[in-house]
């Protein structure tokens, strides 16, 4: 077991070990719903993003100072790179919550391939009682992040360029925690527990989630990234856990 995990030991290559092992038998029937519901929730975000986007724009530009008014081929891609990442991360919570219990049941898998003594075996009743804790748990996840995003995006109108960086860093660490834990919480480790363990290196857990930002604004290749990012996240919560 740790020979497989230390041949993901860096953040990107948790999440690239998710997209190699999404055509497996065994995998590709948690890949399925996760998918329908991607495409629908994209479709949507798609649709609002074109819709909407130049206004938003119109409206941060608006609070620029004329004599400022030079940075806009600077503040533009910033700004729309901020505003792309936040709208991705919120309709794919939006997805999760939705997916999560197909989410906490792949992840289980990955873990109990990882580490067999990881949990104890269950039954129908522990597996249902997974899919209204999991539920609960993407509501958490969302009461962490919203607050926090607001703040974020009303910084990136104040300040242009600090703000959408600042933005974006905190996306890659949300993405991080998003799809570590369902490996955490599969364990019964709290919020605050699995924040701890993902903070140390909190680098690590950045690089992951930054790979599944980059690659939820790929299209085609978004539709896949729930599965492979919770496969990765579920390598790199048992690794960071139980370090070889």
């Amino acid at each position: 077991m740790k020979q497989h995990i230390q041949t993901t030991g860096q953040g990107l290559e948790y999440f690239l070990t998710g997209l190699r092992r999404l055509p497996e038998p065994g995998i590709r029937a948690f890949v399925l719903i996760p998918l329908l519901v991607n495409i629908i929730v994209f479709s949507v975000m798609i649709w609002l993003a074109t819709s909407q986007f130049s206004i938003w724009m119109d409206k941060m530009m608006a609070w620029l100072p004329e004599w400022l008014s030079f940075l806009s081929f600077i503040i533009w891609p910033l700004f729309a790179l901020a505003l792309a990442i936040g709208m991705f991360f919120t309709f794919t919570i939006v997805a999760n919550l939705i997916a999560a219990p197909f989410n906490g049941f792949l992840a289980e898998k990955i873990q109990r391939e990882l580490d067999p003594n990881c949990m104890p075996e269950g039954g129908w009743k522990d597996l249902l009682a997974l899919i209204p804790r999991t539920i609960v748990r993407e509501l958490q996840k969302l009461l962490y992040y919203l607050p926090r995003a607001l703040v974020l995006f009303v910084l990136s109108i104040v300040l242009p360029i600090v703000g959408p960086i600042l933005f974006t860093l905190f996306s890659a660490w949300m993405m991080g925690i998003q799809y570590c834990d369902y490996a955490a919480d599969n364990e019964l480790v709290n919020f605050k527990d699995m924040k701890v363990k993902l903070a140390s290196p909190r680098l690590q857990t950045m690089m992951f989630g930054g790979a599944v930002s980059f690659c939820s604004l790929v299209p085609l290749l978004n539709l896949v990234v729930m599965p492979a990012a919770v496969i990765g996240g579920s390598y790199l919560w048992v690794n960071r856990r139980s370090p070889a």
